[in-house]
């Protein structure tokens, strides 16, 4: 029988954390996953990403690309999550953007039964906005976030200018989350 994994979701380096705690069903496609953390998290998916558990990189595969034969790279089309994820508590890491390098680690905090063939993901909870793509990863929304909370920094008006005046680090709304995820397309057509 097919389960349900609830997840968090954690993005690495900074705190207060930013983390979303997730139901999936546990025969959801490592791209969809993808798909999913993009969406939760707040990605724009401009980048390329890749998950690692024990040294060994899953990512799609790229034609030409110098790190399939550099690393120990496995392609993950057809690969399920339950493929990674196998009993609670175990876990794995999600890299998006490779050169801001934003780490998420992924823990599976529990299994249950999926009686009613649940296939959609949902959003139980959350904390915190996702910081801007192309900030500079961690050190560069430390400083992303020092400058739009002083009025007098030297560059705080160019920030405002690139970012826009209503971005709230402290913003979060499971409602909005759980809507994005509704009309995401993830090879399934049942919605909770």
């Amino acid at each position: 029988m097919k389960k349900l994994y609830q997840f968090k979701i954690q993005l690495d380096g900074i705190s207060p954390a930013i983390w979303r705690r997730l139901l999936i069903p546990s025969d959801l496609l490592l791209s969809d996953l993808h798909k999913v953390i993009q969406t939760t998290m707040g990605w724009e998916n401009a980048h390329l990403h890749q998950f690692e558990k024990h040294d060994r990189f899953y990512l799609p595969r790229m034609q030409d690309d110098w790190t399939w034969n550099e690393m120990d790279n496995v392609d993950y089309a057809g690969m399920k999550v339950s493929d990674l994820l196998k009993e609670e508590q175990d876990s794995v890491n999600y890299e998006y953007d490779f050169g801001d390098s934003w780490n998420h680690s992924i823990l599976l905090e529990k299994i249950t039964d999926n009686p009613m063939g649940r296939k959609n993901p949902i959003c139980l909870a959350g904390a915190r906005n996702c910081p801007p793509e192309d900030c500079g990863g961690t050190w560069g929304y430390e400083h992303f976030l020092q400058v739009i909370g002083n009025p007098k920094h030297k560059e705080h008006d160019e920030i405002l200018e690139w970012m826009g005046e209503d971005f709230d680090p402290e913003y979060f709304s499971v409602d909005e989350v759980n809507n994005l995820l509704k009309r995401k397309d993830f090879g399934c057509n049942v919605f909770w």
